[in-house]
């Protein structure tokens, strides 16, 4: 699996996926609560959004530099790991809609895009 171009390709790739997922419920709760089920407290949601958008946008704003791209790597890395984790916590036990195990799967696919990108430059 090949994403983007160049060394920042999956910064900016993972930057927004993770934007775009996160500007979902600022934009459109209803249509985000249709999909992944009813939200007890939608200001959590919205901070967490909040925090995806940040994230992304400093993923895909990464400098081409070897420093640039470490830190958007780590970010997304630690992103990725969260949401995958907290996915997989609650889904499974039936706390949140069990769609959010595709976000998991999506989430892990990013670890791997970003274990493969770290080989290929070594």
């Amino acid at each position: 699996m090949r994403i983007g171009s160049g060394p920042a390709g999956p910064a900016k790739a993972h930057g927004s996926f993770t934007s775009v997922g996160g500007l979902w419920p600022l934009l459109s709760m209803r249509s985000f609560s249709a999909v992944t089920g009813p939200k007890a407290d939608r200001w959590l949601v919205r901070t967490v959004a909040g925090l995806m958008v940040a994230n992304g946008l400093a993923q895909w704003r990464a400098e081409p530099s070897p420093q640039g791209i470490a830190g958007a790597r780590r970010i997304g890395l630690g992103t990725a790991a969260t949401l995958a984790a907290a996915d997989l916590a609650y889904a499974i036990p039936g706390r949140i809609s069990r769609g959010y195990l595709v976000d998991a799967v999506l989430e892990a696919g990013w670890l791997l895009a970003w274990a493969r990108s770290g080989r290929s430059r070594a």
